[in-house]
């Protein structure tokens, strides 16, 4: 066990083979029982780690329900900001990320103290960033925001207001141009959205001409406009769920359809392959470090921990708890 528990600090995961003959998912309910712990899943986790969560959400909703839980444990299926951002907003649990691998290609593409040198020479200018930041970038920051709250949070802001939005260029880019803004952004993007072309949705549309179109903000500007609906993982899935409609092109990361399909199994899903390669789907390479495997381990051995310097939490979740306080005064 000890071997065990210092090993996972170097590899960052702990991927052990299960033991032969194993119900691998009732033995994860059994630990989670056991051990008063709480499995929280993004919507672009594989479907085996979202059918055995106990809260699957977006990045929002992963917030909010952190904030409130009475578990003792709570395991983080997803990215590594997804962790920290848990463990800033409940210092006494043990908050665990089954792979500290699982990094996000928007969080690495906005370093903290690049990020506080770009803030410093704005003096004048409030601080929003999307909550796929790391904890440090957190803590230069005035409010976080999610793709369902930031529009909202960026008008609670008066008109005369300087703005600095980052890291992710297309969602600062489409939030100007739906809010009126003239937000300075910083220069980051998300590998998998920045992936969608407009020449393979177009070829798409034209296969599937009766079908809806569904854009997540992080794709370039130029693809959220052949939209017929833009949003977070949330607001898609409500959209696709609600729409008369019985087709869909799905542009974003395509874990999102277990759940879509999920809800509207009548339904037609069709996700929007990346510009490049073969592969079908558009896939994040890091959610899919999350596996069953791991999910157990780490429930075996209460590790990988995420741990958040205690000067960076307590500057982040000044920010962080802005948004929950803006999120639930909006009843979002």
């Amino acid at each position: 066990m000890i071997l065990m528990t210092n090993d996972w600090k170097n590899k960052g995961c702990i991927d052990t083979p299960l033991p032969a003959g194993i119900d691998v998912k009732a033995e994860i309910r059994r630990l989670c029982s056991e051990k008063n712990a709480v499995i929280m899943a993004h919507y672009y986790t594989e479907a085996d780690i979202q059918e055995i969560a106990d809260f699957v959400g977006d990045s929002l909703a992963l917030a909010q329900k952190a904030a409130t839980t009475d578990a003792d444990v709570i395991v983080m299926c997803g990215v590594h900001f997804m962790g920290e951002t848990a463990k800033i907003l409940c210092p006494g649990k043990t908050v665990i990320v089954p792979d500290l691998n699982a990094t996000c290609s928007l969080a690495e593409s906005c370093p903290a103290d690049k990020f506080a040198d770009f803030v410093k020479a704005h003096p004048d200018h409030k601080v929003i960033s999307y909550v796929n930041t790391t904890a440090a970038t957190k803590a230069v920051t005035d409010v976080v925001v999610t793709s369902s709250n930031a529009k909202q949070i960026v008008d609670s802001f008066p008109k005369e207001q300087k703005l600095i939005f980052g890291p992710d260029r297309n969602l600062g880019a489409y939030l100007n141009s739906i809010t009126g803004r003239q937000m300075l952004l910083w220069d980051g993007a998300c590998h998998v959205h920045e992936r969608f072309s407009v020449e393979k949705l177009i070829e798409l549309k034209k296969q599937h001409p009766e079908a809806k179109v569904l854009v997540h903000p992080e794709c370039k500007g130029a693809v959220v406009k052949l939209a017929d609906e833009v949003g977070s993982t949330a607001a898609l899935l409500n959209y696709s769920a609600q729409s008369t409609a019985t087709e869909f092109i799905v542009v974003t990361e395509s874990g999102i359809l277990y759940e879509m399909q999920k809800r509207s199994p009548q339904k037609t899903f069709i996700p929007l392959p990346p510009e490049e390669g073969t592969s079908p789907c558009n896939e994040c390479q890091y959610m899919r470090m999350i596996t069953l495997r791991k999910v157990y381990n780490s429930l075996q051995h209460l590790a990988p921990t995420i741990e958040v310097p205690a000067d960076v939490a307590t500057a982040a979740v000044k920010s962080i708890d802005r948004m929950l306080e803006i999120s639930a005064k909006l009843g979002l």
